[in-house]
């Protein structure tokens, strides 16, 4: 039986959420699916380590295999918000040319393509350092971590900026709800 729900709910989209380690991604990720699903839009996140540990095991962090792995997980974006999923995408994406790969593959299909930069200095991420990354990198344990000793293109013209070390997760949900909005996309 086809649905009877207003477009808005069927119409599937990417919400990319790209920023630094511990910059808030995941968090307002796992929030505005809550939010979305509560209004029942079809929700799907696409966790950075998730698609790591499944979609591209085995790729390093060269800048190549970063490539790789974010056109991996823009494809799946792509396929599930062609079809009706909101698409929510945490992931570094450190490259802008990755990330206009990614914007260029929904463009070709119609496909509504949110870019939300969630902004916070390197210095809070640091202080927030949620995985232990930045203090591993400290210890000297690793290296080529985006913002430190691996570049982060900070994206020159987002939808959308977060500065998470200023806003709560729902003033944060908020502001890309109110985008959503705007796109009429909810």
């Amino acid at each position: 039986m086809p649905c009877t729900c207003p477009p808005s709910r069927k119409r599937g989209a990417t919400i990319w959420l790209t920023g630094l380690p511990s910059s808030g991604k995941s968090t307002i990720a796992r929030a505005l699916a809550v939010a979305l699903r509560a209004e029942n839009h079809q929700v799907e996140i696409l966790d950075g380590d998730e698609i790591r540990r499944f979609l591209s095991a085995g790729l390093g962090f060269s800048r190549a295999d970063r490539h790789t792995n974010v056109q991996r997980v823009g494809l799946v974006a792509e396929v599930l918000a062609r079809n009706g999923v909101k698409s929510i995408v945490p992931v570094i994406a450190p490259y802008a040319d990755s990330r206009q790969a990614v914007r260029d593959r929904h463009e070709r299909s119609g496909t509504p393509f949110l870019e939300v930069h969630v902004a916070a200095p390197v210095e809070v991420c640091a202080v927030r350092d949620v995985k232990g990354l930045f203090a591993r990198q400290a210890a000297g344990e690793i290296s080529g971590l985006t913002g430190v000793d691996d570049p982060y293109e900070v994206p020159e013209a987002p939808e959308l900026r977060i500065e998470s070390h200023h806003r709560t997760v729902e003033q944060s949900v908020e502001a890309v709800r109110e985008l959503l909005v705007e796109r009429r996309l909810v």
